[in-house]
């Protein structure tokens, strides 16, 4: 009887003491609470308190993950919008956490959702679509500031849905193409106005080229036609210079005798009207010397000391010049030929001073 006593009484202690035993967790802390009186906390590890008469209430410290649940809210446009959102929070004073607030989750969840309807309440449908990070800073700073007291840090609060009602959405659909066909039209006006610009501009550089080389086409013929003329008038100076020098050995005797037989051609012609190109008289007082008269008159025996040489052709079109221009009408043909693009005129740089207008 005895040692039935004793074991009950070794089980009742061994029970007693297991109820003691507390084991907590290294992301955990705990708060020991005996007989209504807050004690202290509990560190992580093996703890032993005094059964029956003291709670422990253990406390994650880790960074929880709340979803916020999803809610229409009108936004300062009058559009119904549903929106949701993921909020990170973290005990950082367990103690707040505990004793100043009920259920920090469910309170910081709420909190949430009325200052994410607040938010969104004065933005337009616009600004929350495209200002995501603003909505995200200000309501964790909103959030943050409330549950300091409560011993919580938001430490990250994301957007996770924004989506307009299905009458919005229709129209924001039909904004958006309208849009993508304004930007469509903008870009096709746009690329025929280039279009335009470079074939007017491709016309301009084809009339300046074609003006280009018909200006120089003339100047080379103008330049040909001087340069023919020249040597024409030079040939003919010649010719009168060799001719000139060549009847100085005839005397007045010979003279006489080509201007008979000249006279003698002439009235053979079917003319009516003669011109003498000579005075009458002294063709009749040279016929009559060479009849025999006499003339005291001598002989000019002066084209006797005359040498001819080739000094008589007076000085030719310098040959330099005629090169000159069949240089510059090769580099011209060169030019065109290598030209990459044809709408590039001529450079007048390359064109000799004395060709050009």
């Amino acid at each position: 009887m005895s040692t039935l006593i004793t074991v009950i009484l070794v089980l009742a202690i061994i029970l007693i003491f297991a109820k003691g035993v507390i084991i907590i967790q290294p992301y955990e802390q705990a708060l020991q609470i005996r007989l209504g009186q807050y004690i202290g906390r509990l560190n992580p590890g093996f703890r032993w308190v005094i059964p029956f008469i003291t709670e422990v209430i253990k406390i994650d410290l880790r960074t929880q993950v709340m979803d916020v649940p999803k809610q229409e809210v009108i936004t300062k446009d009058n559009s119904p919008t549903n929106v949701d959102a993921i909020v990170y929070v973290k005990v950082i004073d367990p103690e707040k956490s505990y004793f100043e607030v009920s259920n920090y989750r469910l309170a910081t969840l709420a909190l949430a959702q009325t200052t994410l309807r607040g938010i969104i309440g004065d933005m337009e449908l616009d600004e929350v679509l495209y200002n995501r990070e603003l909505i995200n800073n200000k309501l964790r700073d909103i959030l943050d500031r409330e549950t300091d007291q409560w011993g919580v840090k938001v430490e990250r609060v994301e957007i996770k849905e924004v989506d307009p009602v299905g009458a919005v959405k229709q129209a924001m659909t039909e904004q958006t193409a309208a849009e993508r066909e304004r930007r469509a039209a903008i870009l096709r006006a746009d690329g025929e106005k280039r279009s335009a610009i470079l074939t007017a501009e491709g016309k301009r550089q084809s009339m300046i080229l074609e003006a280009e080389g018909d200006r120089q086409s003339k100047i080379l013929r103008a330049e040909g036609d001087r340069k023919s003329r020249i040597l024409q008038s030079q040939g003919e100076a010649q010719g009168l210079r060799i001719l000139s020098l060549g009847s100085r050995p005839l005397d007045k005797k010979a003279i006489t005798v080509l201007s008979l037989d000249a006279l003698k051609q002439m009235s053979n012609g079917q003319a009516t009207k003669i011109i003498f190109p000579f005075e009458l008289s002294g063709l009749i007082k040279q016929s009559a010397r060479f009849l025999g008269a006499e003339d005291d008159e001598s002989s000019d025996e002066s084209w006797k000391d005359v040498e001819l040489d080739e000094s008589i052709l007076g000085k030719s079109l310098a040959d330099e010049d005629i090169s000159e221009a069949s240089e510059y009408v090769k580099t011209i043909e060169n030019k065109i030929k290598n030209l990459e693009d044809p709408t590039t005129p001529v450079d007048d740089a390359e064109i000799p001073p004395d060709k050009k207008d």
